[in-house]
């Protein structure tokens, strides 16, 4: 099983900008397909983002999309999460997760190994 460890999240004015980090370990990081989901306080774990094995395609909710950007650098077994025009609404905490196979999913169900998350403060 893959080991996946959040970082980079914090406390940041509405407007503002983060950068999540996803670093695996354990497995063959560039076979897997990886995704970021989050849950608020209260609230069911949503999707936000997936990228490929590859980094060639990406999905995104359409609560986040033209706002976040999905990216993936192989050689450093990390996942990426630029988050900009952040927005109180996405107060939650974020966990990465990944998937085998070639098929890009944004359901949770899918995902067998997932981080521990990283909490995100968006204040107005």
């Amino acid at each position: 099983q893959m080991q996946l460890v959040e970082s980079g999240g914090g406390l940041v004015q509405a407007g503002g900008s983060l950068r999540l980090s996803c670093a695996a370990s354990g497995r063959t990081f560039s076979n897997y397909n990886v995704a970021w989901f989050r849950q608020a306080p209260g609230k069911e774990r949503e999707f936000v983002a997936a990228i490929s094995w590859s980094g060639a395609r990406t999905l995104y909710a359409e609560s986040v999309k033209g706002r976040f950007t999905i990216s993936r650098d192989n050689a450093k077994n990390t996942v990426y999460l630029q988050m900009n025009s952040l927005a109180p609404e996405d107060t939650a905490v974020y966990y990465c997760a990944a998937k085998g196979g070639y098929t890009l999913s944004y359901t949770g169900a899918d995902f067998g190994s997932w981080g521990q998350g990283t909490q995100v403060t968006v204040f107005s």
